[in-house]
């Protein structure tokens, strides 16, 4: 069946070849590929029976039939392509960043309200294999009563002027760049571990002086079940791997019965509350593809909701709850205050 799922993408930039190799590998048709870039979707295109290429989104649109459009692009044109894809009944897969900001998002939301599409976020954090592990460990509470979780993110691409222009030059003009680019990851990987997120303290600042955004925060998070979070992210600081992109960060949950550890290579270690030594957790995972495999685990996942009716995690109106988070973490610095995530 999977063969028979029709898909148009649009974008050919980095990340892009994560979407193209997941798709390949599930076997769905790829019916066209929109991109500025010729060359770049000349290159797809073969990949792919070479498919129709196109430079304009719209004409795409009016002439493939697609059961879903792949959405590979920067946030400026997200709300400005799902409603040009919903207006003619296609499903949408969005990457993230999800649109430019909250109320873009609560438009696109809105705007697929009158037609019958889905609307999906790209988002593949929460498919990452360190995680579905940890979420089973958790699950047998073995650490007990859990008391916190501490992300350090520090991937080490954003010192100089030359900043990320090897791979996606348009961080450097973000207005909101780390916590809307970079942490809205974490913020949904706390939410599928520890549940959903009472209230947040943000306190962000700029380090490298050549781009417009923040790049290193701190973020306490409080959950509603009383567990405490805190997020400690700094883009040009790195950390212990064989590729520091693979986690971006190391990860500490602390409990009563002792303390899980995620290491920048994917390996998880726990010790037992008074215990000096850490015992390593065997797991397999496939080094390949995006962090994990996780890209094509998440494509994967939503071709199983379209195509078997399974649960589906990442719908726009769930990941609505993320960007909500991101909002009030943005205001909280501002104002310097504590605030509740149910506020209106």
């Amino acid at each position: 069946m999977k063969n028979k799922v029709r898909i148009a993408v649009v974008g050919t930039g980095y990340f892009s070849k994560f979407h193209f190799d997941a798709w390949m590998r599930l076997g769905v048709n790829i019916v066209a590929i929109c991109s500025l870039n010729k060359n770049e979707a000349i290159y797809y295109s073969k990949k792919f029976n070479d498919c129709p290429i196109y430079s304009d989104f719209n004409k795409m649109m009016d002439e493939i039939n697609a059961d879903f459009v792949d959405i590979i692009i920067p946030p400026k044109n997200h709300l400005k392509f799902i409603k040009i894809a919903a207006s003619k009944n296609v499903n949408i897969i969005c990457q993230k960043p999800f649109t430019n900001s909250y109320s873009e998002a609560i438009e696109a939301i809105n705007f697929l309200n009158t037609n019958n599409v889905l609307l999906i976020v790209h988002e593949n954090f929460r498919f990452q294999p360190w995680y579905i592990k940890i979420k089973k460990i958790l699950e047998k509470n073995s650490l007990g009563e859990l008391f916190q979780v501490n992300f350090r993110m520090r991937p080490g691409d954003g010192q100089g002027k030359n900043a990320y222009l090897d791979r996606q030059p348009y961080f450097q003009k973000m207005e909101r760049f780390l916590i809307h680019e970079t942490a809205i990851h974490i913020i949904d990987v706390f939410r599928f571990l520890f549940g959903e997120i009472e209230s947040v303290f943000g306190s962000l600042s700029k380090l490298n002086k050549n781009i417009k955004g923040e790049d290193a925060a701190f973020v306490l998070f409080n959950f509603e079940n009383g567990i405490k979070g805190i997020f400690d992210g700094n883009r040009l600081s790195d950390h212990i791997a064989k590729d520091r992109r693979l986690t971006i960060g190391e990860m500490l949950i602390e409990g009563s019965n002792g303390s899980l550890r995620l290491n920048g290579n994917g390996e998880l270690f726990k010790r037992k509350f008074g215990s000096n030594n850490e015992v390593k957790i065997n797991y397999k995972w496939d080094d390949r593809g995006f962090a994990g495999d996780s890209v094509f685990k998440c494509q994967r996942h939503i071709l199983k909701h379209y195509l078997e009716g399974k649960i589906l995690y990442n719908s726009a109106s769930d990941y609505l709850k993320n960007l909500k988070i991101e909002n009030y973490i943005y205001k909280s610095n501002l104002i310097g205050k504590i605030l509740n995530t149910n506020q209106k």
